[in-house]
């Protein structure tokens, strides 16, 4: 894990490197149309504030969980004391990114939605929000937190959500046989290489076309860096975007020759 330090070197230099996300010298109408009506877009939808509401609840919600620990932080400790606030403070991805998520799958409109971390459950509500037809399966490694999260998606009266809880190495397999295709996945449970390429060679299977990954803290450390690297030169993806803290992977057919984007956000 790179320090705090080490990240913000490496966050402005990616914004001085980056496209400047206006879509000035994008030569791709796909990726063109994606900056300009996505992340360009700063519109407030109603369903922004309830979410929001349901994160500062949580902030200040000092309830101790224990909890078990199957991702980078396990080396040490497989079980922890922590309170409901210590684990959205640092779990929970900022606002920016879960609202960004929500209108990617409002953009794409995918059928099935699959996430590898719900943590305490903001961002998965966000992706439920955005679809509520689609069949969303997100996968949790620790029973307390998935209880939290779940009594969330009751509190925001979500009812499109299939929870499962335990080792993603364990649960990742049976999650993903459950649906006939993977429209769009959410990876942000452990911050490892090597998790992190087998769990993307897994959802490979049930990719097609018009699939979206999208990777979390794809520069958190250099272990995640190489992942990432090796994600976006794997043969079967046509198209990468790098926003720093996340990272899209697209499989689309039409794109004749290989293409990388980094744009800023």
């Amino acid at each position: 894990m790179y320090s705090p330090f080490q990240l913000s070197i490496k966050f402005s230099i990616y914004q001085l490197t980056a496209s400047n996300g206006k879509g000035h010298g994008i030569h791709s109408p796909f990726v063109y149309d994606l900056v300009a009506k996505v992340l360009n877009d700063k519109s407030k939808y109603a369903e922004f504030e309830e979410i929001e509401m349901l994160r500062k609840q949580l902030l200040n919600n000092k309830t101790i969980l224990t909890v078990e620990d199957f991702g980078a932080g396990s080396v040490k400790n497989l079980t922890k004391k922590r309170s409901i606030q210590q684990i959205a403070a640092s779990s929970l991805k900022p606002k920016k990114y879960a609202q960004l998520l929500y209108k990617l799958v409002s953009y794409f409109q995918p059928k099935t939605i699959l996430e590898l971390g719900t943590s305490l459950g903001v961002t998965t509500s966000y992706l439920a929000k955005a679809n509520k037809e689609a069949q969303l399966m997100t996968l949790e490694g620790s029973d307390a937190i998935a209880a939290i999260a779940k009594e969330n998606f009751v509190q925001l009266q979500l009812q499109n959500i299939d929870q499962i809880t335990g080792n993603f190495d364990e649960t990742l397999d049976a999650a993903i046989a459950k649906l006939s295709t993977i429209d769009f996945a959410f990876i942000d449970g452990n911050h490892r290489k090597e998790p992190t390429l087998r769990y993307f060679e897994q959802l490979l299977q049930n990719s097609n076309e018009n699939t979206l990954f999208i990777f979390d803290d794809i520069h958190w450390s250099k272990d995640m860096e190489e992942a990432w690297a090796t994600i976006r030169n794997h043969p079967s993806v046509t198209l990468s975007i790098d926003l720093f803290f996340i990272g899209l992977v697209f499989f689309r057919k039409e794109q004749k020759e290989k293409q990388h984007f980094t744009i800023r956000f």
